[in-house]
């Protein structure tokens, strides 16, 4: 016997977020549950906020880590970026200090559950937020970082880093990262023992 599955509206989603001991992420009508973060997930994440923090203070571009949610609204979905930028003042949805519509850049760190949705749907989602020009994903387990810059025709171009030798250059905001600091005290040698079929 098949189990229907409820579906929720957006308005519940967030009355069980603000109750809930781990966060989920909204899915048109579905709540999914977020993957257990690793060290190496943590380390990447922090240190390319700690870079951005450090090269953008005194700009009207701001970077967030986390717990900022972002609401795209032409697919009903609620996100989780690992770090995102904000140009100029955060537009709050519906005056919620925790949701947030306008980001310039995301970036997210691939884990084993996760990575063919965020290459794929998610990055779609992503797309129809107007204010989003790039989008990085950095692989936790080896060196390896996708970079996709929107142009001016609405196309996207692909970039691919594989070497810790290399610079990323975030062509939004016009900065140089080194990989090397990206990947500043990654083992890769934790494995994502907690996949969650997405």
């Amino acid at each position: 016997m098949q189990t229907q599955q409820r579906y929720y509206t957006p308005q519940e989603y967030l009355l069980q977020e603000e109750v809930s001991e781990f966060r989920s992420e909204y899915r048109d009508g579905e709540i999914v549950p977020m993957t257990d973060g690793s060290i190496d997930r943590n380390q990447i994440a922090g240190n390319v906020y700690a870079y951005l923090k450090f090269m953008l203070r005194k700009t009207d571009i701001k970077p967030y880590i986390n717990d900022l949610r972002l609401w795209i609204p032409q697919y009903r979905q609620y996100t989780y970026p690992d770090v995102l930028l904000i140009q100029g003042q955060p537009v709050l949805y519906e005056q919620r200090t925790d949701t947030i519509l306008n980001p310039c850049l995301i970036v997210e760190v691939l884990s084993k559950s996760t990575r063919n949705y965020d290459r794929t749907e998610k990055f779609r989602y992503y797309r129809s937020v107007v204010e989003i020009r790039e989008y990085i994903l950095i692989d936790q387990y080896e060196i390896g970082i996708e970079q996709y810059v929107k142009q001016e025709d609405n196309s996207w171009l692909f970039r691919a880093y594989e070497s810790d030798a290399e610079k990323v250059a975030l062509a939004t905001i016009n900065l140089e990262i080194a990989i090397a600091d990206i990947y500043e005290n990654v083992t890769f040698e934790l494995k994502d023992d907690n996949p969650m079929p997405f």
